[in-house]
C-alpha cells in the first residue's frame, strides 16, 4: 500500500488521467494516514497489586469490569476499555495518566473523598480547599492516585 501513495506529477500525466488518478492517491493517502482516527481507542494502566487495584476502580471509582484475568482487570469507562495491566515492577509518572472529564467537579471530589480518596496538593499551583486548581482557561482540575501511584485526574469546565 505504501508504494501506492508514492507518485510524481510526470508519472500522473502519462496515464490520461491526472485529475482522477490524483484524487484517487490523495484518497488512499488520507486512508492510511488517518487509519486509526475512527477506532476506538483503549487505555493502559499498570499494577503491581491487582487485587487493590479492583477495589479501588470497581468500588471506589465505580467502574464496570468486564474480565479479569492473570494479565489484566479490562473495565468499561464509558465506552472507553482500561486495562489495568499486571505487572512486575514500574515507577509511577509524575504526571496524570488517566483523566476524566466530570460534570461538577465539587461534587464528584466530595463522593471520592467519602470514599477514601485523598487529593494532592502542589506548591506549584493554586489550588481550593478541595484540591481544585483552576486554569488560566477556566477548567478546573483536582488529581489524585490510583493504590500504585499512579497520577489521576478529574477536570471541569
Amino acid at each position: 500500500m505504501r508504494e501506492a501513495l508514492i507518485f510524481t506529477a510526470a508519472s500522473l500525466k502519462t496515464v490520461g488521467f491526472y485529475n482522477f488518478t490524483l484524487n484517487i492517491q490523495y484518497s488512499l493517502a488520507c486512508k492510511y494516514l488517518n487509519m486509526l482516527a475512527t477506532e476506538k481507542i483503549k487505555a493502559f494502566v499498570p499494577t503491581l497489586n491487582p487485587a487493590n487495584a479492583k477495589q479501588f476502580y470497581s468500588d471506589v471509582l465505580g467502574l464496570t469490569l468486564l474480565s479479569e484475568d492473570n494479565y489484566a482487570l479490562q473495565y468499561d469507562a464509558n465506552g472507553t476499555f482500561l486495562r489495568v495491566t499486571t505487572v512486575q515492577a514500574f515507577q509511577p509518572h509524575p504526571f496524570t495518566v488517566l483523566g476524566w472529564s466530570v460534570k461538577d467537579i465539587a461534587a464528584t471530589i466530595t463522593e471520592l473523598t467519602a470514599k477514601g480518596v485523598v487529593f494532592e496538593r502542589y506548591s506549584f499551583v493554586e489550588q481550593d480547599d478541595s484540591g481544585i486548581w483552576t486554569a488560566p482557561g477556566g477548567t478546573k482540575v483536582a488529581w489524585f492516585k490510583d493504590p500504585d501511584g499512579n497520577l489521576l485526574s478529574l477536570d471541569s469546565q
